[in-house]
């Protein structure tokens, strides 16, 4: 192409971005004016209806007779057990229990013992990737670990017998077999990324079956690992897997499964969603707030040090002066995300270890 030619073009795509800028703008005033939703929340933070669900539930406020609202501290439950209380049992009796979570997502009641260990050996029988879905995760190109997850997902319809069928049995199996597959994917793409990009040397390493999801992925990412990081990260899986039905992805998921569309694409379109950092990708730029803060605060004992960089933080004086602080936190709760409360206790002690 001629550098005339691309001049051109150039111009027109800066032309383009430039005119819808007020071709498209839409007054916000008649978001309020036509009851027309922005996010999911109302104006007075009590949070959107999208949809109904008997499997989560997110309680951040109580209405008063008046119709006023109550901040109260916050809640999440799953199928009608709060849970704090799920983990606080969990964590009585040393288990790993994303599974246990799963099954009861999924079936509206916890597993009793049988159920428990069939259950988790049907997970563990569908951690390995089949051999071709594995090659092709070692030949794909890219940065970005959802990207390649998201691509993986829709490859999968190519090898399931049976992918556009929606019954569910059906739907269930698929479900399984994408929650075990998903760590095994991730961990190798990870993988493939340190050797492509940073030049280190690669490592695939093969789900085992006496190990739970946890306990795989950090082997399978790492080899070795802490029991104290495997149940951190098995208390992260817990708390992250339902959010009331309403968040980002868990909608796209609602709104393409709605066409009677596969599986594979309807979840395809959620890694899309989560991907984005204003949902699941704020995780990354938090990790990167964490990186800032290490190298800006020069003494960790200080607590004022500590405070006054974080104020400055949160006066758009410092960091990326967006004046956010990252980390788990959800405009639907008011006082306190349980999840945060709940981590913490295990995040002080990892970082004592």
């Amino acid at each position: 192409m001629k550098k005339s030619e691309k001049m051109k073009q150039e111009y027109i795509i800066f032309k383009l971005s430039e005119t819808i800028k007020e071709t498209s703008r839409i007054d916000p005033e008649l978001f309020t004016k036509l009851g027309v939703k922005r996010g999911l929340r109302n104006e007075d933070n009590s949070g959107v209806l999208a949809g109904l669900t008997k499997i989560g539930d997110v309680v951040g406020y109580e209405r008063q007779s008046e119709g006023t609202l109550k901040a109260v501290p916050g809640k999440l439950i799953y199928r009608g057990i709060d849970v704090e209380d799920l983990v606080k049992g969990l964590e009585g009796e040393r288990r790993f229990g994303f599974e246990e979570t799963i099954f009861l997502l999924l079936s509206g009641y916890l597993p009793d013992k049988e159920e428990d260990a069939i259950f988790r050996k049907l997970i563990s029988d569908n951690m390995p990737l089949p051999q071709k879905t594995k090659m092709n995760i070692l030949d794909l190109e890219g940065q970005n670990i959802m990207n390649i997850l998201a691509r993986t997902v829709l490859e999968m319809y190519i090898y399931d017998e049976d992918p556009d069928t929606t019954t569910r049995e059906n739907l269930i199996r698929q479900s399984i077999e994408l929650i075990a597959r998903f760590p095994t994917v991730i961990a190798y793409a990870y993988n493939v990324i340190r050797h492509s990009i940073q030049g280190l040397s690669l490592h695939i390493r093969h789900p085992k079956e006496e190990l739970s999801i946890a306990e795989n992925f950090l082997y399978m990412l790492k080899s070795e690992y802490s029991e104290l990081e495997a149940r951190i990260l098995d208390l992260a899986l817990i708390l992250h897997a339902e959010h009331g039905g309403g968040n980002n992805s868990t909608f796209t998921v609602r709104v393409t499964s709605s066409t009677e569309t596969d599986t594979y694409s309807a979840i395809a379109a959620a890694i899309g969603s989560l991907k984005g950092p204003l949902h699941g990708g704020a995780n990354s730029q938090c990790m990167d707030q964490f990186r800032h803060l290490k190298k800006a605060i020069k003494n960790w004992e200080d607590k004022q040090e500590i405070d006054s960089y974080l104020n400055k933080i949160l006066n758009k004086e410092a960091y990326n002066r967006t004046g956010l602080i990252y980390g788990i936190g959800h405009a639907v709760y008011t006082i306190s995300d349980p999840r945060a409360l709940l981590i913490k206790e295990q995040a002080r002690e990892l970082a004592n270890a």
